[in-house]
């Protein structure tokens, strides 16, 4: 495939971190392929970036089983091939797991992990073929610690680290480039979708979705394979690694309990 057609595609790229990517990148003159479920959001942010011949847009739902492979064929249709990959796609919830119903805790996992792996299987390789490219996994803060209230998405992060820290080491000298990106309280959507906007965690310090991008591609660039996003967090990670697990699980919980 010419270099021309190679492109960088980033997923829930609607809005929040992934709309954000896809500006700084096509900043940078990449060219984008933007996935998403809301097609009206992706066209809106295609057009604002310069039109069709910039940027390509594709409609999916990411947590349904042949999504992936779908996704895939698509692209080789149209011609069109990835050179970096921006896994953002993803969900969470607040809660009691024991109240949580089956189908949504399915549904976060076929997002958060199945595709993620899948969606890296699916176009890394080809990265290695060519000698470069570039593969950013979003993960979040949550991933270094049990998190009680959001304990299936916290886990999904926890394996999404680990799989993106592995994958890193065995990419290099590959000349493709590897980072999982974690970030913190991030003034997103996300905050509605999971009900953390109704529990103490969201008073703590946020930051834009900009800020997180533009340090992750800062690191990309310095070839950081873990990005902590902002100082705090990073503070707060660090505090992590000497505090006892019990009290760290504790003082999640009294950040993620949902109000009665």
């Amino acid at each position: 495939m010419a270099a021309a057609d190679l492109r960088a595609l980033v997923t829930g790229a609607s809005a929040g971190i992934g709309a954000a990517f896809a500006r700084a990148l096509r900043a940078r003159g990449e060219r984008l392929i933007l996935v998403a479920r809301r097609v009206d959001r992706l066209e809106a942010l295609a057009a604002e970036l310069g039109g069709s011949e910039y940027v390509a847009v594709v409609a999916a739902d990411l947590a349904q089983p042949r999504a992936v492979a779908e996704l895939a064929a698509t692209l080789e249709a149209r011609g069109l091939g990835v050179d970096t990959l921006v896994n953002n796609a993803g969900v969470g919830h607040t809660g009691r797991f024991v109240e949580e119903p089956e189908d949504r805790i399915l549904a976060m996992l076929d997002l958060n992990v199945r595709a993620t792996v899948l969606m890296t299987r699916r176009f890394v390789p080809g990265m290695v073929a060519r000698k470069r490219g570039a593969l950013i996994n979003v993960v979040s803060t949550s991933a270094f610690q049990p998190v009680p209230y959001m304990s299936t998405y916290a886990a999904s992060k926890s394996f999404l680290l680990s799989f993106t820290d592995g994958v890193a080491f065995e990419l290099r000298g590959s000349g493709v480039r590897v980072q999982a990106l974690c970030p913190g309280l991030t003034a997103t959507e996300f905050q509605q979708v999971a009900g953390t906007d109704q529990v103490p965690f969201n008073k703590t310090t946020t930051q834009t979705p900009e800020a997180v991008v533009a340090e992750s591609l800062a690191g990309l660039d310095r070839g950081k394979e873990r990005i902590v996003t902002g100082w705090l967090n990073r503070a707060t990670v660090a505090a992590q690694r000497l505090t006892p697990q019990s009290v760290s699980k504790y003082v999640a919980a009294k950040m993620f309990e949902p109000k009665p």
